[in-house]
């Protein structure tokens, strides 16, 4: 997986392009949180849920079905009152968007198992051909070692440096027309994905 602080990094990306005329907090806040809810199912492990588990790490909490979900969610919870009555669809564009940007920055590592975009109607692992970022450890007390910087170099180099550039991006357009123009990239991710295969990965990393 990648570090949850790159997770957040491309969430405030994305925010940028999706954010409502009406600033606050909160529309920030859940972007965040979505970002880094997929890594939840590491949980599994504590409980004996095997990694290529349908609900193990990488697998349900990280698929397209799931971030709409979530997103849905979090739209009816935090997003109901008035003020935001002409701006749900908006919100949950970019929440969704914020989740979905999880298993796209986990496709890219060079670790762990592939993700299961599709799940849970194919359990099949996928990562993308481009897998530049190094794999994050699961252990947060590895993090701060000699490979945990390793891990940091690797995604300010290939997540942090290019994310101002996406945040001056401003995608125009009501929000049904913003969330095609990511679904039309989406799938052509997908298209390109290619099946995960067993390789060689760290102890400890996702």
């Amino acid at each position: 997986m990648a570090s949850a602080f790159s997770h957040v990094v491309v969430a405030a990306a994305l925010g940028m392009a999706w954010r409502p005329a009406a600033r606050s907090l909160r529309f920030w806040v859940f972007g965040a949180a979505c970002s880094v809810g997929p890594d939840l199912d590491v949980l599994g492990f504590w409980f004996g849920v095997p990694y290529d588990h349908p609900l193990g790490h990488r697998g349900m909490t990280h698929s397209l079905l799931f971030a709409a979900l979530l997103a849905l969610g979090v739209v009816a919870a935090a997003f109901a009152g008035p003020e935001w009555s002409g701006a749900r669809l908006r919100v949950w564009g970019y929440l969704f968007c914020a989740t979905t940007s999880h298993g796209i920055l986990d496709a890219m590592t060079n670790g762990g198992l592939g993700v299961a975009f599709f799940a849970p109607f194919d359990s099949t692992r996928y990562f993308l051909p481009f897998r530049p970022i190094e794999v994050s450890p699961i252990g947060f007390g590895e993090f701060f070692t000699a490979y945990g910087w390793a891990v940091l170099a690797s995604e300010i180099r290939w997540v942090w440096t290019p994310s101002p550039a996406v945040r001056r991006v401003r995608v125009v357009g009501a929000a049904p027309t913003r969330l095609i123009i990511f679904l039309r990239g989406l799938a052509c991710l997908c298209r390109e994905a290619v099946r995960w295969t067993p390789t060689p990965r760290r102890d400890g990393a996702a």
